[in-house]
């Protein structure tokens, strides 16, 4: 019905920046900058919490590694000491035999204890065959220099410790206690245990990525909200400014062809020019009408507007409203009937008498010559509502979802509204909390319904 962009009656000049085809641009150029933005900052998130999981295990599993090795290597080291200690006692014991004292051999305990002179000849042989390597003639030259040695080495492939002492004899005198050690199962653990670290940092990481990239998404979503509003709200500023510029355009034009008609023609009496200043006054009129709609649309998005809530009859606003419009119905030939008994809501009057009257004005517009428009106001379970209805033409469907968008106006409408008054009474039928809905008539015509709460008594009955 009422509500959208009509043709003006000047030439309508180009405005680039609010063209639709620049707007669906700029849209999409603002989509694309805003996805790449977060998704920058949702990767960023995932790489820092990501990194600094494995920062943290990193430090931690060095810790960790190295307390184990340390661990292990003084158990190993003791078990060498008490070896060494073990040979040292045989050297002057006259009731040990070097021969079967000194010749330590076998792997049963995992260690081999070999007795050397500063020369690195063995003291004792042993029963069993030295593998390549031993003794270990560097590990004696430092033992004879410092007096102890430890260090670690590969024997046939065999991660071994070495720990060489120097010791002193009544009978042998200066010698040199040599014991190595394998190190295999060490060296085991201490591989299991990196695999371990390695394997569990790198999956720690991961799953701190997977819930960084998830806890991202989940608080930008308030960021993707606001900015999706954002740009909503600069779109319907864009277009509010761009229908704005198009219904003002109108009158306008004609108030500016008027008075430039005035100027050729100075000669005229008030009289002779009455139709031109009539023109004037009912486009200055309709401009200021507009205006005012304006600035209610504007000041309502911004939320300065705020509505008085005290009781309200409906049913008088209705016939206040039916009173108002009177002259247009007249003017047309409609003929208005009304049935609204006092029924009592909370709201603002002013605003409830505008929702009433553009909705009228809707109805006597599109109603034809000699047409009807009918007014209901009822109290039911829970709602009042109130009917607007016109022996019209109606709304053809695919109109319906559109009749309360700003501007909009149906191809073929009246040509005097500016497709504001169904918009404004959508929004103050919201505020009122309240629902406002368009159909068709099955006799033909329109129908606008309206359901607002009721005033709930302080008993709590409405």
């Amino acid at each position: 019905m009422t509500g959208s962009v009509t043709g003006s009656a000047g030439q309508e000049e180009a405005v680039p920046w609010l063209e639709p085809n620049g707007d669906a641009r700029i849209e999409r150029e603002a989509d694309v900058a805003d996805a790449r933005t977060l998704r920058g900052v949702r990767w960023r998130l995932v790489l820092w919490a990501g990194g600094s999981m494995l920062a943290v295990l990193l430090v931690l599993g060095t810790i960790l590694y190295a307390s184990v090795a340390r661990s292990l290597e003084a158990s190993g080291i003791a078990l060498l000491e008490a070896r060494a200690d073990a040979v040292a006692d045989v050297i002057d014991d006259p009731a040990r035999p070097l021969e079967i004292g000194l010749a330590f051999g076998g792997r049963g305990s995992g260690t081999l204890a070999l007795l050397l002179r500063p020369t690195g000849q063995l003291v004792a042989l042993p029963r069993m065959r030295l593998p390549d390597g031993l003794p270990d003639r560097d590990s004696l030259a430092a033992a004879l220099a410092t007096g102890r040695d430890v260090r670690t080495s590969r024997i046939e492939d065999v991660p071994v410790r070495i720990l060489s002492e120097r010791v002193s004899g009544r009978r042998l005198g200066t010698l040199v206690v040599q014991v190595v050690g394998d190190r295999t199962a060490e060296q085991r653990t201490l591989d299991v245990l990196r695999f371990v670290l390695v394997v569990g940092g790198l999956g720690a990481a991961i799953v701190a990525g997977a819930a960084a990239s998830w806890y991202a998404r989940w608080a930008l979503g308030p960021v993707r909200r606001s900015l999706d509003a954002q740009r909503t709200a600069l779109r319907r500023q864009r277009q509010f400014a761009a229908d704005a510029s198009h219904e003002l355009r109108t009158p306008i034009a004609v108030i500016g062809s008027a008075v430039e008609y005035l100027r050729r023609h100075p000669e005229q009496t008030i009289g002779a020019a009455r139709e031109v200043l009539d023109d004037i006054a009912a486009e200055a009129t309709r401009l200021g009408r507009l205006v005012d709609d304006l600035l209610l649309l504007a000041r309502s998005d911004s939320g300065a507007v705020s509505l008085e809530r005290v009781p309200v009859d409906l049913g008088a606003v209705v016939e206040e409203a039916v009173a108002s419009m009177a002259p247009l119905a007249e003017e047309r030939g409609v003929r208005v009937e009304v049935r609204a008994g006092a029924v009592l809501v909370e709201g603002d009057p002013l605003r409830l008498r505008q929702l009433v009257a553009n909705l009228l004005d809707n109805a006597i517009r599109h109603a034809p010559p000699g047409g009807r428009v009918w007014v209901n106001v009822e109290a039911e379970p829970g709602r009042v509502r109130l009917v607007v209805e016109d022996d019209g033409p109606g709304i053809r469907p695919e109109h319906l979802p559109r009749v309360f968008d700003r501007f909009w106006r149906a191809p073929g409408a009246p040509g005097e509204g500016s497709g504001l008054g169904l918009a404004i009474a959508a929004w103050i039928v919201e505020r009122h909390q309240g629902r406002i809905e368009a159909a068709n008539r099955p006799e033909g015509g329109a129908r606008f319904t309206v359901s607002l709460p009721p005033l709930v008594a302080p008993g709590g009955a409405a």
